[in-house]
């Protein structure tokens, strides 16, 4: 039998798809063009933030919230340090020191006592990890942050349409960012967006996606004028129409995508009770997960990831704590023990394979394949004469 090649996430793209990106190739805009406006629209509607502000990629989206809420120069962010690096580059991008704050042991989110400990009369902003897709204590967080006066960010680029006591992912924050990866909930290709409920952040983020001026070619277009000033130094972080237009189909798919991503989860669920030497990450009471990433612990686990690729399963590691990373250990002098619940997660996690385009005999194929890759090496080795 042919070896199976599954990958840990994959896109889904129908022909509802191809064609709203075909009818956006055919119109008269490619980029800052009225998708834009209605992906925004419609992206916020489903967060339930007032305003949603379309980016070129989830990293985008960090670096413009950092540089929506002001973090320059002698400023400190508090970030997990058990994340993807984006999460603390744009601290970096803007001048900022990013501070790592360990991660509770049992779900691997930002854990709200070690964030008190760590803050400073320095520290601006706290940004939250929605780690595979499980929302944080935002009650927690969000007291702590009022106490002292400091901005909530959320990164929730694997937690699109996850929700916290009831309440959507995208307004539980300050400012929530998001990521259209092809591995994410919905693609554009490369996409991102932030939403917000304070339209003075909104309007000052749409500038700095656009070179920092105070308009836009389709602003111009409607009013008849040429004339704009650049009133603070931007990027070029726009995203396309025909993106957009990608970006809005997928958008109506997402209920669907979102249920299917919780049955896998239910079925490895399921297959993973305590004594097989699988564990998977608690998930919290009052959250609805929206299972971006199937993350279990397992010993030897350098030994399970080899065995399970030779046998065709995409399995993954989210993530290398940032402060063990080169640049930053250069840059802000980092090292091992400075967040040790991180260091040992990272020993031991293992990401299996999880989209909804995943079949139950692949699902069935990933489980029997990591029981037995985990069965092999808790076996008691005999010793001959």
């Amino acid at each position: 039998m042919r070896t199976p090649r599954i990958p840990y996430g994959r896109q889904d793209i129908g022909d509802d798809d191809v064609a709203a990106v075909v009818a956006a190739l055919r119109s008269d805009w490619l980029t800052t063009g009225p998708r834009v406006e209605e992906f925004e629209r419609e992206f916020a509607g489903t967060v339930d933030a007032r305003e949603a502000v379309a980016v070129s990629s989830g990293t985008a989206a960090l670096h413009t919230a950092m540089h929506g809420i002001g973090i320059g120069p002698g400023d400190e962010v508090i970030v997990p340090a058990l994340t993807f690096v984006a999460s603390a580059n744009c601290v970096v991008f803007q001048g900022g020191t990013p501070v790592f704050a360990d991660v509770d042991p049992e779900t691997l989110l930002l854990d709200a006592d070690s964030v008190e400990s760590r803050v400073t009369p320095r520290t601006r902003a706290i940004l939250a990890v929605d780690y595979a897709g499980q929302p944080c204590d935002y009650d927690a967080l969000r007291a702590i942050a009022d106490a002292r006066g400091l901005r909530l960010v959320a990164d929730a680029c694997h937690s699109l349409g996850g929700a916290y006591q009831e309440r959507p992912v995208g307004s539980l924050a300050d400012l929530t960012a998001f990521s259209f990866h092809p591995v994410k909930h919905i693609t554009t290709g490369e996409g991102g967006m932030i939403s917000t409920d304070d339209p003075g952040l909104a309007r000052r983020m749409r500038g700095f996606r656009n070179h920092g001026l105070d308009n836009d070619s389709r602003q111009r277009e409607k009013e008849g004028s040429w004339y704009y000033e650049m009133v603070e130094l931007g990027f070029n972080y726009r995203l396309t129409d025909f993106q957009c237009a990608l970006g809005v189909s997928q958008l109506h798919r997402l209920p669907e995508w979102l249920r299917r991503r919780r049955e896998v989860a239910q079925r490895y669920d399921a297959a993973f009770p305590a004594g097989t030497g699988i564990r998977p990450l608690a998930t919290a009471p009052g959250v609805a997960h929206a299972r971006h990433l199937y993350v279990v612990r397992v010993d030897d686990r350098a030994g399970v990831f080899r065995t399970l690729r030779a046998e065709g399963i995409g399995v993954n590691v989210h993530y290398i704590p940032v402060h063990l990373h080169p640049f930053y250990r250069r840059r802000f002098g980092t090292g091992p023990g400075l967040c040790p619940v991180a260091e040992a997660a990272y020993e031991s996690i293992l990401s299996l394979p999880m989209f909804p385009g995943l079949t139950d005999e692949e699902v069935e194929y990933v489980i029997r394949s990591l029981r037995n890759a985990v069965a092999a090496r808790r076996a008691p080795v005999s010793v001959g004469d």
